[in-house]
């Protein structure tokens, strides 16, 4: 992968979570409880951080390459990480489900999936990028994308501890 492959791909990840945190934040603002509503403001903060570092990367993009076409698709990206999606229809269906899986818990899976794997991405790029300034990028983003890991991480516990182990 060129270094404009890879600032592409990190752009559509940030994009992309941003988005995704975008949709729990508001599927966790429905449930207006107290704890919902901690989580969606945790999951609106997210999404914001990731829109500051997508706008980041296109920022360097368009310092190295301009306005220059990159063709990468999003099938090329999900064969280099693991790409979750998460369309409106399955927003419902995480809030309608009666499986052992709580809505708190499932967005907070997902949510951590997404952040793991943007973080191996980065972590991935470091040692391959010669451009100093690009690797000092991803670096910091590799520690952000472990930061979010280690909190959702945390909130998961929460939830298994209130459900004695379970996720529901």
């Amino acid at each position: 992968m060129t270094a404009q492959e890879a600032l592409h791909v990190a752009i559509f990840i940030e994009e992309r979570n941003a988005e995704i945190y975008t949709q729990f934040a508001e599927l966790f603002a429905e449930f207006r409880d107290s704890e919902s509503l901690q989580i969606a403001q945790a999951f609106w903060d997210m999404a914001e951080e990731e829109r500051h570092h997508g706008t980041m990367l296109q920022e360097r993009y368009f310092e190295r390459y301009g306005t220059q076409h990159c063709v990468v698709t999003e099938e090329d990206i999900r064969d280099l990480i693991e790409v979750p999606r998460l369309e409106n229809g399955e927003i419902f269906a995480i809030i309608r489900s009666k499986t052992t899986q709580s809505p708190h818990f499932k967005a907070l899976e997902i949510a951590l999936t997404a952040e793991e794997s943007a973080q191996k991405f980065y972590a991935r790029l470091i040692p391959r990028t010669e451009d100093q300034a690009l690797q000092k990028i991803y670096k910091e983003l590799a520690e952000f994308e472990d930061g979010h890991s280690r909190f959702l991480r945390e909130k998961i516990e929460v939830v298994r501890r209130a459900t004695g182990g379970k996720e529901a």
